[in-house]
């Protein structure tokens, strides 16, 4: 780490870019993370989450470090992964990309041959979804991993972060996350559960 500033590798064949990232990024990576843990836990959701390892598969000679990445879909598969190899294991079903600095390189680019299928991009203002189709990546109004997600909404709490605390804006996510959950588990493709004794989540016959 130098000063408020951390490291943030791409490498792409032949070609390496050494980013240092400014305490804002990290700031807004953290805060992001937090809304996904929130959203995931009062929804029930099972997550696995690696934070910045870096992805790569030695055959693509091509890889990088994403600023959050969270396997959902296929979190059953690496439940019990302890050394998450991606020549073993699906890749992660959502990537996170704060954009206050670009890279030199192509890091969309990486992301699509390592078949990561879903990216969100937040540049300060606007959190967009692009989803991968094909060999490149299109712009969505819908998640993969959260269909019933408005996913721009969680720039209006990004953006609260200049008069609120990090605490207080978590806080106003969980309440407004609530007063929607019914509607939202309710929505296609959400996968009931139930509680078993001891307060443990099962699913429901022929999930």
């Amino acid at each position: 780490m130098l000063a408020d500033h951390y490291i943030r590798v791409t490498f792409d064949r032949v070609e390496l870019d050494i980013m240092t990232t400014s305490s804002t990024h990290e700031l807004d990576r953290h805060l992001l993370g937090r809304l996904v843990d929130t959203l995931t836990e009062e929804m029930a959701i099972d997550v696995a989450c690696a934070g910045t390892m870096t992805l790569d598969r030695e055959e693509l000679e091509r890889g990088l470090e994403g600023d959050n990445i969270w396997w959902i879909q296929h979190e059953p598969q690496v439940r019990h992964v302890r050394k998450i190899d991606l020549n073993r294991v699906p890749p992660p079903d959502l990537a996170l990309e704060v954009e206050i600095s670009r890279s030199a390189l192509d890091r969309m680019g990486i992301y699509a041959a390592l078949r990561v299928p879903e990216v969100w991009r937040w540049d300060q203002r606007v959190l967009s979804v692009w989803l991968l189709k094909g060999d490149e990546y299109v712009r969505s109004a819908h998640s993969l991993a959260f269909p019933f997600l408005p996913v721009a909404e969680l720039a209006r709490f990004m953006l609260m972060r200049t008069t609120m605390s990090e605490t207080q804006v978590v806080r106003a996510f969980r309440e407004w996350v609530r007063e929607h959950l019914q509607e939202w588990k309710a929505a296609p493709g959400q996968k009931p559960t139930q509680e078993t004794p001891g307060g443990k989540r099962k699913k429901r016959k022929g999930q």
